[in-house]
């Protein structure tokens, strides 16, 4: 499998702080890459490190085959196009002559391009209306134009739905798509909005405390995700004493609730529990979602 991006061993520390701990990493030509790990868990410093804006403590990371440390990495780097955190938007400009200064900052010299690129972004029939009167998600959308100005094969984005109204999300994620399969673009997402990016990707890394827990395809992830019961008790810790003599599989997920990933019977599960003094208030089934998977995989309170 070809790889845009691959990382191995890397580290990155800030004095005491290790924010990335030996990530391993490999996102496939094609793919929509889901960066998946809550704040502060890493990403925006793996993508600070493979735009060029940082450099690794050590370990190695690599561009379209070339290593950070070779001397065609800048090169490399013209085949990527990037918004971290908040997009780089001049507030008095309208959306044209922002994309005309990005051309101006890449040599570009021909703008031309520029009515084509406002409407794949849709953001065409903005006018002279400046960048500062947009709203959140139409300035999202213009920060993905200017990264795309430099025509990128490599499209990196920090958390891009961050903040956006539902109509806002829908608009990102539609122009995300078409740019992967219309315009062949690899993207790489980071996000801990799982729901949303489970409409959107390929492939998944999950990463946890600067380490990469684990990389999956969508389909894999799909079938890994299972069905499970969700039991709501009037005291947890009887419940998790109950379900530990059965050697059962299950997740914490509140005071009152864990969810068993076995067959259960019902009656008996009742009658352990009543000898705890403990009462089921409410069963039910329910397919593993997204944000579960996560949290069993960087740890929470699971038990197998």
């Amino acid at each position: 499998m070809e790889y845009v991006l691959s990382c191995n061993a890397l580290c990155k520390s800030y004095r005491r702080f290790q924010a990335l701990d030996h990530l391993s990493m490999h996102v496939p030509k094609g793919s929509i890459y889901g960066f998946v790990g809550k704040n502060g868990a890493g990403k925006t410093t793996l993508i600070r490190l493979i735009c060029g804006l940082q450099a690794p403590s050590s370990g190695e990371y690599q561009l379209y085959g070339h290593s950070h440390n070779d001397g065609q990495i800048a090169l490399a780097r013209r085949q990527m196009g990037a918004v971290v955190e908040t997009p780089s938007i001049y507030g008095h400009l309208s959306a044209t002559d922002n994309l005309k200064e990005q051309y101006r900052v890449l040599g570009i010299p021909e703008t031309n391009t520029i009515p084509e690129l406002l409407d794949l972004v849709g953001l065409g029939d903005t006018g002279k209306k400046k960048a500062k009167n947009f709203s959140l998600g139409m300035r999202q959308r213009l920060g993905i134009a200017i990264a795309l100005a430099g025509s990128p094969d490599f499209l990196v984005l920090d958390e891009p739905i961050n903040g956006l109204d539902p109509q806002g999300i829908i608009e990102v994620r539609e122009l995300i798509l078409k740019l992967n399969r219309e315009h062949h673009i690899t993207v790489l997402i980071s996000s801990h909005i799982l729901d949303e990016l489970s409409k959107l990707a390929t492939h998944y890394g999950f990463i946890d405390h600067g380490r990469m827990i684990k990389e999956i395809s969508a389909p894999a992830l799909e079938a890994s995700c299972r069905k499970c019961v969700v039991v709501e008790v009037s005291d947890i810790r009887a419940l998790c004493r109950v379900l530990d003599k059965t050697n059962f599989e299950y997740c914490v997920q509140n005071d009152n609730t864990a969810d068993i990933y076995s067959k259960v019977n019902i009656t008996k599960l009742v009658m352990a529990l009543a000898e705890e003094n403990c009462e089921i208030l409410s069963v039910k089934e329910r397919d593993e979602s997204l944000e579960s998977y996560y949290v069993n995989l960087v740890g929470g309170e699971s038990h197998a």
